[in-house]
């Protein structure tokens, strides 16, 4: 919930931000708003993984004390001329606050749970969030994870990066 590829819901359809100008000051707006505490890092380069469909803002110039990217200096609400390559992302100190949303009804979603440099992971098959079979994304594909010498240790870890305690 607090690291991964930006994206925004404009006129109905989810589509991404472009890196072009993307730092620190934007995601730190991004964090705020989703409640996910400080920004740690404005990865560029579709650090996530490309996004699909339209790529709304580019040129996104936030100070950092905006409350709500509906806020912040941009090129206008159009799919610009970017390749998803270029997808912005954001990864969160996970500490987690209230989201800020207010009348602008802009509200920035993160597409992936993981962490910098590590695999993106999810829990599926059950109800909730946080429970389920584990599962890894690793060249392109969704596969499960053996369970041979798999212990608590290793399962307090997913959660934690889960953000479920």
């Amino acid at each position: 919930r607090c690291a991964g590829r930006v994206e925004v819901q404009h006129g109905g359809h989810w589509g991404t931000i472009c890196d072009d100008d993307w730092g620190l000051p934007d995601a730190a707006v991004v964090c705020r708003q989703l409640g996910c505490g400080t920004a740690l890092a404005a990865p560029p380069g579709a650090w996530f993984g490309e996004g699909s469909g339209p790529i709304w803002l580019n040129g996104l110039r936030c100070r950092g004390s905006e409350e709500r990217l509906a806020l912040c200096r941009h090129r206008g609400w159009r799919p610009h001329v970017c390749a998803h390559e270029e997808d912005a992302s954001a990864v969160c100190s996970g500490r987690l606050y209230p989201p800020t949303c207010g009348s602008l009804g802009l509200m920035p979603a993160l597409t992936s749970a993981s962490l910098p440099g590590g695999p993106s992971i999810r829990l599926v098959g059950a109800a909730g969030r946080c429970a389920g079979r584990l599962e890894i994304f690793h060249a392109g594909h969704w596969g499960t994870v053996c369970d041979d010498l798999w212990g608590l240790p290793d399962a307090a870890v997913v959660c934690q990066q889960l953000g479920c305690g």
